[in-house]
């Protein structure tokens, strides 16, 4: 018989049992509600702009076209923003990178429509650096009051 075959049947020892799962993420009724809470703001900003994203591609040509498309844009990632910023600053989820992208395109875009993009990819670039810098610390404070390994 090999050493195989005699340690098969062999418990394994309780002190290298493998410990119980931690759950890394708290359950979802502790996900911060909106101060509007019965009423489905967000979920109705996205549908408005799915519907203003479909108007705006079928009538592309025109001027209308367009606006409707970039107001469509702009309500689909409202709704996004809103339930990130929530989560992010409840100390519920991380959402670090995708709020601090939202200062350095608007930096690039206004500086771009000034006339100056070679400065704008640097500016965009430190304020989202400085962004990240903020929101990460930010978030970690909240999660450490919530009581939330981070």
């Amino acid at each position: 018989m090999g050493r195989r075959s005699r340690r098969r049947g062999a418990a394994v020892p309780a002190e290298r049992a493998a410990p119980a799962p931690v759950p890394r993420r708290p359950p979802s009724e502790a996900r911060p509600r909106p101060p509007w809470h019965p009423v489905p703001l967000v979920e109705l900003c996205v549908l408005v702009g799915l519907v203003l994203l479909v108007l705006g591609a079928l009538d592309l040509g025109s001027d209308r076209g367009r606006l409707l498309l970039l107001f469509g844009l702009a309500l689909g990632s409202l709704g996004g923003l809103d339930t990130a910023l929530r989560e992010h600053l409840g100390g519920y989820r991380s959402h670090t990178t995708v709020l601090a992208a939202l200062p350095a395109v608007v930096t690039a875009a206004a500086l771009s429509i000034a006339g100056v993009p070679w400065p704008a990819l640097a500016a965009a670039l430190a304020m989202f650096a400085g962004a990240f810098w903020l929101l990460r610390r930010a978030f970690a404070h909240r999660a450490r009051r919530a009581g939330r390994a981070y």
